[in-house]
């Protein structure tokens, strides 16, 4: 389940994986293209559960109001200084993603996904580091764009996403929407 971002956004974040590309260089970068705000990670899931899957998110979302948020800032987890992930964070309508998030968690908790065990940090994910280790500029060029921000976007509708891997990187397809009200 995700948060599609808007093209003026995926291309803000483009140019700083372009400028992070310069600095880090054991990373499997995210396409532009790709970019997005994961809500819950389903793994896989038969596509014959569509129909299902979205109807526990329309119900699980009734009522919930469309909102604006912000894409800002530069990090990684587990921290900058020995990162595994790279991400834009997410500013002003955070609290509303994370409500959203909870919500999404419960109502596929009912149809038997896990539950998510840490806290929801809303991101976008930018890269993926090959090996972790200590990376001093890679810290330092996160450390600087703390501050950043990539855009806005309004946040109007869940997507069911499906993922398809091969040798290039992820291929993202949306499958269904639910709008927010």
């Amino acid at each position: 389940m995700a948060i599609r971002l808007d093209e003026t956004v995926r291309a803000a974040l483009g140019a700083a994986i372009e400028g992070l590309r310069r600095v880090a260089r054991d990373v499997a970068w995210v396409a532009p293209e790709n970019l997005h705000l994961t809500l819950k990670f389903l793994g896989q899931v038969r596509e014959a559960r569509t129909a299902e899957l979205v109807a526990a998110i329309a119900q699980a979302t009734s009522g919930f109001a469309a909102f604006e948020a912000t894409v800002a800032g530069l990090g990684a987890f587990p921290t900058p200084t020995r990162p595994r992930v790279i991400w834009a964070g997410v500013g002003r309508g955070a609290d509303a993603l994370v409500g959203l998030a909870g919500r999404v968690d419960e109502a596929l908790a009912a149809l038997g996904f896990e539950r998510e065990p840490r806290p929801f940090s809303p991101h976008a994910t930018l890269g993926r580091v090959r090996t972790p280790r200590r990376d001093p500029a890679l810290a330092d060029a996160l450390l600087a764009g703390e501050g950043r921000e990539f855009g806005r976007l309004s946040v109007e509708r869940v997507a069911l996403m499906r993922s398809d891997l091969s040798s290039r990187g992820a291929r993202y397809t949306e499958l269904a929407a639910v709008r927010l009200a």
